[in-house]
């Protein structure tokens, strides 16, 4: 059986609005887009998972930006995804990239998770122009029924 011990969620922007981005740096700098805090309770650890879905709508600038987009948890990188954002004027600009990651076995008490994101592409340009959203669902897993 499994049951939902946790969920926290944050939308730091909730729609497109490119006429405010936020410059997305080059590597090795990155921005922090969103943070969620999960709390795993004692009786839960080492039992559960977390499932994380991010959505970011980024914009290309100036030539073609590969972005990586990285979750941490308590400062340490658990996962990458990667998007790629052409900037040609004729073409599309705007992007909107979702991924999920599923974070297993997590030790009791709270976990901070950071959405972040950088550019990989030396001479290019992006932008973040929203949406950004950034959730956390945990679930603990009971192995005495087995309902899934």
């Amino acid at each position: 059986m499994v049951r939902l011990i946790d969920y926290q969620a944050s939308e730091p922007i909730s729609m497109v609005n490119n006429n405010n981005p936020i410059a997305i740096p080059h590597t090795p700098s990155l921005t922090v887009l969103a943070t969620i805090h999960i709390t795993i309770p004692r009786k839960n650890a080492k039992k559960n998972h977390v499932e994380l879905i991010a959505t970011i709508g980024v914009r290309g600038v100036s030539g073609t930006s590969q972005i990586l987009f990285k979750i941490f948890r308590d400062g340490k990188q658990i996962f990458t995804a990667q998007e790629g954002v052409e900037s040609d004027p004729t073409s599309e600009v705007n992007y909107i990239a979702t991924f999920q990651a599923i974070d297993t076995n997590l030790a009791k008490g709270s976990h901070f998770y950071e959405l972040t994101a950088e550019n990989i592409t030396n001479g290019t340009e992006a932008a973040v122009v929203g949406p950004i959203s950034f959730s956390g669902l945990a679930v603990a897993h009971d192995d005495s029924k087995s309902d899934l």
